[in-house]
């Protein structure tokens, strides 16, 4: 607990937040004490305390209905459910109500069912009273900040802000040799289908069927935003190909802009060095530093939003994971030109398809490192590894050892090979180039590049001179 308690001072808390009370407690096994070292019964505790220092809402309960949309869910059986909490008065099933958009355009309608949560399962209930958090059905094409009140009393509560789309990612068809092998769903029409269904709930998300029937322009919050919709989908079945991702580019009276956010970094002082320096080779300009006086500091960046893609991880890394990193949307402005966060290193591409084998691997380490090993199936313009020089190299990894009938006299010396870079998600999109693709499958990431054959990326390159 002593540990506990430093960290919460650490973290700038105030003296009543310090002043904390504990419950010990297993969610696995289902009980909660408050005496150190005694297993109990039930939750029982915990809910008790939960109902003991938590603050109730401040809501008017006797007043007419007014709740706000912040979460929409969607069902085949029943439509599109609007969840929110109720902010005044009550609401019941069959209840004439008065729907007001964030544009102030009103429309009415008649509840269908109220849903009361109990832990995260849903259930009918007859009445919810205002602090409840509640889905409703039955008022058709809800809206993210839509307010639901009574007819007699419409006032529409303030509209939540949404933050405007600031990267974006090309979603295709896998048209990789291995297409179609590990996923269920794969046509263009089942991720069209998921997308849109994405956008019912994710308000953030937007989506624009490109030229190519097979591609579409999926653009969102940040990287993050956009790799955790690909990792469900991916959970799900979906087999798709990805683009590096791209911020979003305006052009304002002649002159090209891009989007900036401001990012507020909490790190030991022992890390702000190289933290600074990194964000420096990002094109970010420190706006505020303050020092906690206990070891940390607090600083304040404006950056561009493509300084922030690959970021996370290096973070992570200069920090040792004790940092924390926040940023939010902050304005469009001037493009300040050159890359950022470009891979320096080429890559090692597989020129055939078949079994990468192990005296191929053993020899191609002293020119990069790996991201297969023995026994892995790959694919002509499949990426294998990175290269330890600048440029992109093709190599074979099937090649075996020659074998003779020659008695040796001694033995081989063993092929050791050093274990390969396994990428997540995250980090794959981090890494590729414009000119390469992350394939997701479920139960694969392999990074390839757009052309596949040697003979198609010189003619790409040379047509892009």
């Amino acid at each position: 607990m002593d540990q506990v308690f430093d960290l919460f001072d650490n973290l700038g808390a105030t003296d009543e937040q310090l002043d904390f009370k504990v419950v010990y407690a297993s969610a696995l096994n289902g009980w909660a004490t408050n005496e150190e070292g005694e297993i109990g019964e039930s939750m029982e505790p915990l809910f008790e305390t939960i109902v003991e220092e938590v603050s109730a809402p401040q809501v008017d309960q006797d007043g007419d209905l007014q709740m706000q949309i912040s979460q929409l869910d969607y069902s085949s059986y029943v439509g599109v459910i609007g969840v929110g909490r109720v902010t005044r008065g009550t609401v019941k099933p069959n209840q004439q109500v008065t729907v007001v958009g964030s544009d102030g355009k009103t429309r009415n309608g008649k509840v269908g069912t109220v849903l009361g949560y109990l832990g995260l399962e849903r259930h009918e209930v007859d009445q919810a009273a205002a602090g409840d958090i509640i889905a409703i059905t039955g008022l058709g094409e809800l809206k993210i900040s839509d307010t639901i009140c009574s007819q007699n009393n419409v006032e529409a509560l303030p509209a939540l802000s949404v933050d405007e789309p600031t990267v974006t990612m090309t979603f295709q068809v896998n048209t990789s040799p291995f297409a179609g092998k590990e996923g269920k769903f794969v046509t263009s029409r089942n991720i069209l289908e998921r997308l849109e269904k994405e956008l019912v709930h994710n308000v953030a998300l937007r989506v624009e069927q490109l030229d190519d029937p097979d591609k579409f322009r999926v653009s969102g919050r940040g990287e993050l935003h956009l790799s955790i919709l690909i990792e469900n989908m991916r959970r799900e079945g979906f087999e798709l190909a990805v683009s590096r991702p791209e911020v979003i580019l305006k052009e304002e009276d002649g002159q090209l802009m891009e989007p900036y956010e401001t990012v507020t970094i909490d790190v030991l002082e022992e890390h702000q060095g190289g933290i600074m320096e990194n964000i420096g080779l990002r094109k970010g300009e420190l706006t505020d530093m303050a020092p906690d006086g206990k070891g940390r500091v607090r600083m304040d960046f404006v950056m561009p939003s493509r300084g922030l893609i690959g970021f996370q991880t290096e973070f992570m890394t200069l920090t040792s994971g004790s940092g924390l990193l926040y940023h939010t949307f902050d304005h469009y402005g001037p493009h300040k030109g050159g890359e950022i966060g470009q891979r320096i290193n080429g890559v090692l591409i597989s020129n055939g398809m078949g079994k990468a084998l192990t005296n191929a691997l053993f020899n191609l380490q002293e020119r990069g490192r790996m991201f297969i090993g023995h026994g892995v199936e790959v694919y002509e313009g499949m990426v294998v590894g990175i290269h330890s020089r600048d440029n992109d190299l093709t190599v074979n990894v099937l090649k075996g050892k020659q074998l003779t009938n020659v008695r040796a006299s001694g033995t081989d010396d063993a092929q050791v090979l050093t274990p390969p870079i396994i990428m997540t998600l995250e980090q794959a999109l981090e890494f590729i180039d414009d000119d390469e693709l992350v394939e997701v499958t479920p139960e694969s990431i392999r990074i390839r590049k757009k052309f596949l054959t040697e003979s198609d990326r010189k003619r790409a390159s040379r047509a892009a001179k």
